[in-house]
């Protein structure tokens, strides 16, 4: 893990079986807590966090007027699958 852009030490709690998988992982690859802690981090934010982000800025864009009416946009497919099979 690079020493880039590092905050300031974070102090937490966690369920000691948690803390046990964690020592027992950086033991294995021989890194530290805070290596591993990092990766799951960044995995948890990749997918689920993510999808958390994009769906705030959906409901965003929706209040915003950014939408699309889900009768028009299925109307709208409907008319391009006739047209295709013409």
């Amino acid at each position: 893990m690079s020493q880039r852009g590092l905050s300031d030490p974070i102090t937490m709690r966690l369920p000691t079986d948690v803390l046990a998988e964690i020592e027992q992982i950086a033991g294995i690859c021989n890194r530290t807590r805070s290596w591993v802690f990092v990766r799951a981090l960044k995995s948890y934010l990749a997918a689920e966090g993510r999808e958390i982000i994009e769906l705030a800025e959906a409901r965003r864009d929706i209040e915003n007027g950014l939408g699309q009416d889900l009768d028009a946009v299925i109307d709208e497919v409907d008319a391009i699958v006739k047209g295709a099979a013409a």
